[in-house]
């Protein structure tokens, strides 16, 4: 490495092994793939649990060491690994992630960070009492909270949780994964993503409710857990499970592709889905619903379109010139690709991880300067 030293970082996050039913597998793929090709060393440690164990689509990864443990008692075996690490990163949704932290936070000698892929929702579990992976007593024992969530809420993490240094980590995309690619246009709009009850209601009003009033029009909904009783119009394709091998085709075959956002998210703000960012380096322009910040990561009109209403939608499905459409389609694969990227994201986190490291090793030294 050229200025910089290696780095030997342990994540222990919800998955890494398996895309099924969650977000965070591609996150981390993307995010730790670019890590890893700075130069530094990267151990996973994966929680092994039953629903993930048949969907594992990645558990060879080739960027770094991935190991998946049994129980809380099973880590005790890579505390060595944990107290020699430069830093160690929790994520969100971890099983037993309170005690995991407490005991990361214990044992790690490097810096210590909470990476937060869900923070509008983890903020709501936090007031309603709810400490399923993360308390407010151990926030202030991680030395950086890493936040998918921009904004407003990283002062408040700083002023009302007393983390010491919250840090904006917005989720990225991989280029070579996702691309543009020679399929044949299939559909007129679509839409990715695990089913949520609070994403519903939106899905109903910007993708369901159009597809009834435009019967020649052919959509598509791709995703697991969707419940049985939902009435799909005719020309609704459901795809139970798109592995993300499968991603870029699935975007590139349609016209428009729809943004939707869990309400907690809509919320807090600056709180973008991976799917803007993997939509845009395919070249599928993107309709959204609207929050605070989105203006601020792409730009309304230009690259991507704001649609409240089933007539919105239907406007850009009939109206807008196929020139304007590929227009759009450019100006939005250009800006993912210069801001957006894994490459950009991994950097990012290299600087977050370097500066907690400094701030712990003054404060050590300051420490010992005090009771010397």
């Amino acid at each position: 490495m050229t200025g910089r030293s290696r780095m030997r970082l342990v994540v222990l996050g919800l998955s890494l092994s398996s895309s099924w039913g969650n977000g965070h597998a591609t996150t981390y793929r993307a995010l730790l793939r670019a890590f890893a090709a700075r130069g530094h060393d990267v151990l996973f440690l994966e929680r092994d649990v039953p629903w993930y164990a048949p969907h594992r689509d990645l558990p060879d990864p080739d960027f770094c060491r991935l190991v998946l443990y049994p129980d809380l008692a099973a880590l005790d075996s890579w505390r060595a690994e944990i107290a020699r690490a430069d830093a160690v990163v929790v994520g969100s949704y971890v099983p037993q992630g309170v005690a995991v932290g407490e005991m990361v936070q214990e044992v790690a000698r490097g810096a210590t960070a909470f990476y937060d892929i869900d923070t509008p929702v983890t903020l709501a579990k936090l007031e309603r009492g709810d400490e399923e992976y993360l308390s407010p007593a151990i926030i202030p024992g991680y030395d950086v909270y890493l936040s998918f969530t921009g904004g407003p809420t990283l002062e408040r993490l700083e002023r009302v949780y007393g983390s010491p240094a919250a840090r904006q980590l917005y989720c990225s995309v991989d280029p070579e994964a996702y691309r543009p690619m020679d399929v044949p246009p299939r559909w007129d709009l679509s839409y990715l993503g695990t089913y949520s009850p609070d994403r519903q209601p939106a899905l109903e009003r910007l993708l369901l409710e159009p597809a009834r009033r435009a019967p020649e029009m052919r959509f598509a909904v791709a995703g697991p857990q969707y419940p049985a009783d939902i009435a799909w119009p005719a020309n609704v394709e459901r795809i139970e499970h798109l592995p993300p091998g499968e991603h870029a085709a699935f975007y590139t075959a349609s016209r428009f592709t729809l943004n939707v956002t869990r309400a907690d998210m809509i919320r807090a703000g600056y709180s973008p889905s991976v799917r803007l960012f993997e939509a845009g380096a395919c070249g599928t322009p993107i309709i959204s619903d609207i929050w605070d910040g989105i203006g601020t990561l792409l730009t309304p009109g230009e690259e991507i379109l704001l649609a409240e209403t089933p007539d919105a939608v239907l406007a850009a499905l009939r109206e807008m010139p196929e020139a304007r459409r590929r227009a759009m389609s450019k100006a939005l694969r250009g800006r993912v690709l210069g801001e957006h990227s894994a490459a950009h994201r991994a950097a990012e986190l290299e600087m977050h991880l370097r500066e907690a490291i400094g701030r712990r090793g003054r404060a050590r030294r300051l420490a010992a300067a005090v009771g010397s």
